[in-house]
């Protein structure tokens, strides 16, 4: 029986290959496809440590009160696009969600570049909590802060440990610039979003890389995704 003899794997076709398809059949990258779930993910996990917490408040007061059903309404992000949200209601009717308040439909500039500056490799969770306390500018305490710290953790950490492709023919790195409150003062943020584009043409939000705008032309050394 005659072997056949292997072909080598060949890059430069392989590329070729790769191109006119990424020519002929066009294909766009709506990152809003890919922020919208995250900033949904995180949004209702702290909405739903909020009515936790009051809860909480509620029993320590002698009343009565629970859980009963959820709500959901559209509202639309600058970057993020339109989503569902969903928030859990209270039997009482006296829950009034705080990051996203109940007749709030557009999602502020700044909230997004706070929850997707959350997602960012290298955010520790004291980083993270400090966000949220800014976000909720000092609305809350300290218990809660640190409840819904926790709450957003198990889905930041789901999400970068995320597995991966171990090749991406095309990267593409978009930016978006935000103002974020951070230390009791507002400064410009620029988040990079970095898409791959896998070998079968699927496509992956590897990461961002979050950067303060004063020092995008500084030669600051940018840390790995």
């Amino acid at each position: 029986m005659v072997m056949k003899e292997k072909t080598p794997f060949d890059l430069n076709a392989s590329k070729r290959k790769l191109c006119k398809v990424f020519i002929t059949e066009r294909v766009y990258l709506p990152m809003m496809a890919f922020l919208s779930p995250l900033m949904k993910h995180l949004l209702e996990s702290m909405m739903d440590s909020e009515l936790e917490s009051h809860l909480q408040e509620d029993k320590a007061s002698g009343n009565s009160n629970r859980r009963n059903g959820k709500t959901k309404k559209t509202v639309r992000g600058l970057n993020t696009g339109t989503f569902e949200l969903e928030s859990g209601r209270d039997r009482s009717g006296t829950f009034e969600p705080k990051v996203v308040p109940k007749r709030q439909l557009i999602i502020t500039e700044q909230l997004e570049g706070h929850v997707l500056s959350m997602y960012a490799k290298g955010m520790s969770t004291r980083a993270i909590s400090d966000f949220i306390r800014e976000m909720y500018a000092m609305e809350i305490s300290a218990t809660e802060i640190s409840r819904i710290t926790e709450s957003v953790m198990p889905a930041v950490n789901e999400w970068r440990s995320r597995p991966l492709e171990a090749v991406y023919p095309f990267v593409f790195l978009d930016c978006m610039h935000y103002k974020v409150r951070q230390n009791g003062t507002v400064e410009s943020r620029a988040i990079y979003n970095i898409l791959g584009i896998g070998m079968d043409g699927r496509k992956d939000l590897i990461g961002f890389i979050v950067r303060k705008t004063k020092e995008l032309n500084s030669g600051y050394p940018y840390s790995p995704i």
